[in-house]
């Protein structure tokens, strides 16, 4: 790993921080990286922040396969998907340049919008309706209709994404090691008209999802990708299926997926 050397930078400015990533800057630079200003010339992504900040340089970048992303919280902040602190930046330059690094690899799903548009996320997309009344959309697994939803909306998480949105919602935690994604419904109705599972379900990586929402008013419904949200005009289907991209991250050796999950929320 030592001919990765181009350092792309993703950050919200303000004045503390500047200060902080001149000596960051300086560090890196002593150990031999090049900060590079446009993230296509760089083949090690690093986020600064917490998850949220790991989200936009993933998006912001446009989900590299050729590259690292790291990402390194500041000082009250964690985050599932940062191993460092800024306070061990040295341990993590060190990882990357001269030990035996491990690379995590976690998985993306890719949303279709009426058959045109398509999206990646890293963490969930979510469907709302954007009027005070429930969204009613019919639920397809592989072309085949299984039920029909009606409730605030649905969520539909990778293994990475379960630990957010989706378990606020009592959907499951999901090893990342598993190729999948989980849906969770939000405050679904049940009645003699409108009948669903009543729970989170797995779908396994060869599967297609398919949400039909109902042109009823809900037809300009908000859809979340990750931590950004959209109003996308007549949202016939959305289709979901687990991509052949992953997000490859620096691994600290003895800080497993479920060491952060134990540390975050045990």
């Amino acid at each position: 790993m030592t001919d990765r050397k181009n350092i792309f930078f993703y950050y919200l400015s303000d004045q503390g921080l500047e200060d902080k990533l001149n000596a960051l800057y300086q560090l890196a630079e002593s150990n031999g990286f090049t900060i590079v200003n446009d993230f296509e010339h760089a083949n090690i992504i690093v986020s600064i922040g917490g998850d949220g900040a790991f989200l936009q340089a993933v998006r912001k970048t446009g989900f590299r396969q050729d590259c690292l992303y790291t990402g390194i919280t500041r000082s009250g902040e964690s985050g599932l998907y940062c191993d460092f602190n800024m306070d061990n930046v040295d341990e993590m330059l060190k990882t990357i340049q001269y030990e035996e690094m491990e690379v995590r690899r976690f998985p993306v799903i890719n949303a279709e919008l009426n058959g045109e548009t398509s999206f990646y996320c890293l963490n969930e997309i979510s469907v709302r309706s954007t009027i005070i009344k429930s969204i009613v959309m019919d639920v397809f697994i592989d072309d085949i209709h299984f039920e029909t939803f009606r409730g605030d909306g649905l969520i539909v998480a990778t293994p990475t994404g379960s630990t957010g949105y989706n378990k606020s919602t009592n959907g499951a935690v999901i090893d990342p090691k598993i190729p999948c994604f989980q849906v969770t419904e939000l405050a679904s109705i049940n009645n003699n008209r409108y009948r669903t599972l009543g729970s989170s379900f797995v779908l396994n990586s060869d599967r297609k999802l398919t949400l039909s929402v109902q042109q009823d008013g809900n037809d300009y419904p908000i859809i979340g990708l990750d931590n950004e949200a959209y109003s996308i005009r007549n949202i016939r289907d959305i289709s979901v299926t687990l991509s052949d991209h992953v997000i490859k991250t620096v691994k600290l050796k003895n800080n497993s997926y479920w060491d952060r999950v134990k540390r975050t929320f045990l």
